[in-house]
């Protein structure tokens, strides 16, 4: 049997044991969404690209550490956001504006219609619009509604009090209501 064709927990019992292609697998089937995740938070491809490799690293050293191994995939995404959080605070203590500011394009992968580009203009342009939110407000909704996480999880990942929180998210949502609808209109 090849490692393509292998469920993530044999996978993750190779790696265990140090097997590079087996980690390889595991990478290439986690890199996208790892990605994505880090670049929503840090707004810098080559950034995302840094933290989301430094994470896998953690997750290969430490994975005798994880007590379940079905797991993994949210393991590791806690490892990616907690990463691209430190670094993002840790960046903009010095308020640096990035260069280049580009918005993270999907590659073409076949059997994507053109269908599909029309239907997700208002996703890109509602990703386009939390861009412009402030830093808090564009957390908080990242982790929210993209990543999934609850008000407990985000007041834990972004250490800030469960009140604080549930206004910080009502806000950020009534904020990018009203630029989405000015672009409407």
């Amino acid at each position: 049997m090849t490692l393509t064709n292998q469920n993530i927990e044999q996978l993750l019992q190779l790696c265990k044991s140090g097997n590079q292609n087996a980690q390889m697998e595991v990478y290439n089937r986690y890199y996208n969404a790892m990605y994505n995740t880090s670049f929503r938070i840090v707004k810098d491809r080559f950034e995302a690209e840094d933290i989301m490799q430094e994470s896998f690293l953690t997750a290969f050293t430490k994975l005798d550490n994880l007590n379940e191994i079905k797991t993994f995939g949210s393991w590791l995404k806690r490892i990616v956001i907690n990463n691209s959080i430190h670094h993002y605070k840790k960046n903009t203590k010095y308020d640096e504006t990035p260069i280049d500011d580009v918005l993270y394009k999907v590659e073409d992968q076949s059997g994507i219609t053109e269908h599909y580009e029309f239907s997700n203009m208002k996703a890109t342009q509602v990703l386009e619009i939390m861009k412009s939110l402030k830093d808090n407000y564009r957390m908080g909704l990242t982790l929210h509604l993209i990543e999934g996480y609850d008000y407990e999880e985000i007041c834990e990942i972004m250490n800030i009090s469960n009140a604080n929180c549930r206004t910080m998210i009502s806000r950020a949502k009534d904020s990018l209501r009203k630029k989405f609808a000015s672009l409407a209109s």
